[in-house]
């Protein structure tokens, strides 16, 4: 199927024109895709009826939407993690990796969008504004024109479009580009809402209308298209995890997708959400029985159970934390805060991370972030 075209530039390179999108062929579905979209539905259904019945979703959320940014961020060459993300959001930003900060502008712009989908379509205008805030004084960026689409010709790979390994439209054509992929997004169709969502993806990112972050800005996108669609009914899947473990298949697909090669993208794609899916299945189970288990246990603690019930429900949220934190958290004196500490400590919930450190200790809840870092081998 052709996507678009190479076409000679004045300028000696030759740039990719798309065509007029979506294509009017048959996409030309295999038997296979319909299997992997048949398991991938599946896995979705199953994910949105646990995750209902997960006690403080939000804070389930939270945490997917770090680990969302880290590994979208890291597939564009940051080093920091997740639980370097945890660390600053704390206030605990000794020895943190510099590039931490893109991590903290991707959640940034996570939550603003989902935020504005509330009440503004995904649209043009919307992308503009995420990309802005996603960017705007990010390590990373180099460029002025933040939350605008670009007035010059960008490239990848290479160190000009004449050695590039792939050339976006010009200017113009990028308009008229984004527009039908605009039209797209909310053209009432019979085509498949998560293959409707994969092309998407690899159609802005043929587009590539920012000077820099447009594989971020594209991989917000995947979510953002996600809710608004009603797929699920909160945003607790996200696929970066999966891409940057297959990073090198990731980017020679998009590659192929330029050259017509849209079911293997497709397959691809779908294969993702399946096991990304699945994924999120176990941990939300792992996570109640987890849930459980310490609340049972923290009601050795009497009267004081009551405020450490608090505690623990905002370690879902935040699970490294400071004394100082749990004084925020429940409004006890610092010898009060202290005490409860020892005692989550004391009970298993809570470890020290650094045990040689007297002074501004950090404390983990090790079985929550165990839980998501097993996980992470399954895909």
């Amino acid at each position: 199927m052709k996507i678009g075209t190479l076409i000679q530039q004045s300028a000696g390179f030759k740039a990719f024109i798309p065509a007029e999108f979506p294509p009017k062929e048959s996409l030309g579905l295999t038997d296979l895709t319909h299997k992997l979209h048949a398991k991938a539905s599946l896995m979705l259904g199953k994910l949105d009826g646990i995750t209902q019945l997960l006690p403080d979703l939000d804070f389930f959320i939270f945490m997917y939407v770090r680990k969302e940014a880290a590994y979208s961020t890291q597939i564009e060459g940051t080093k920091a993690t997740m639980i370097d993300a945890i660390l600053a959001e704390t206030e605990m930003t000794r020895d943190l990796p510099p590039d931490v900060d893109d991590i903290l502008h991707y959640i940034q712009a996570m939550n603003y969008g989902l935020k504005r989908l509330e009440k503004l379509p995904l649209s043009s205008r919307l992308i503009r504004e995420i990309h802005k805030i996603l960017m705007k004084g990010a390590r990373s960026n180099h460029y002025s024109s933040l939350g605008e689409f670009r007035t010059s010709q960008n490239w990848i790979g290479g160190g000009s479009p004449q050695t590039a390994r792939f050339v976006p439209p010009p200017v113009d054509q990028m308009q008229r580009s984004l527009s039908d992929l605009e039209k797209f997004l909310y053209v009432q169709d019979d085509m498949l809402p998560l293959i409707k969502t994969a092309l998407a993806h690899a159609q802005f990112e043929t587009i590539h209308p920012f000077l820099d972050g447009n594989g971020r800005t594209g991989r917000l996108l995947v979510t953002f298209y996600l809710c608004q669609q009603k797929i699920l009914e909160r945003p607790v899947l996200y696929l970066s995890e999966y891409l940057k473990q297959n990073r090198d298949n990731y980017f020679d697909l998009l590659h192929g997708y330029h050259n017509g090669n849209i079911v293997l993208w497709i397959n691809f794609f779908l294969e993702g959400v399946a096991k990304v899916a699945d994924q999120a299945v176990k941990i939300a189970r792992q996570i109640t029985k987890l849930r459980e288990k310490d609340i049972s246990t923290i009601h050795v603690l009497g009267k004081r159970a009551e405020t450490a019930t608090v505690v623990l429900k905002n370690l879902y949220r935040l699970p490294i934390i400071n004394v100082k934190k749990i004084e925020e958290w429940t409004n006890l004196s610092r010898p009060s805060a202290n005490k409860l500490v020892k005692d989550f400590v004391k009970l298993g919930i809570l470890k020290q991370r650094d045990e040689k450190t007297q002074y501004a200790r950090q404390f983990e809840y090790k079985e929550y972030l165990r839980i998501f870092a097993e996980n992470k081998k399954s895909i």
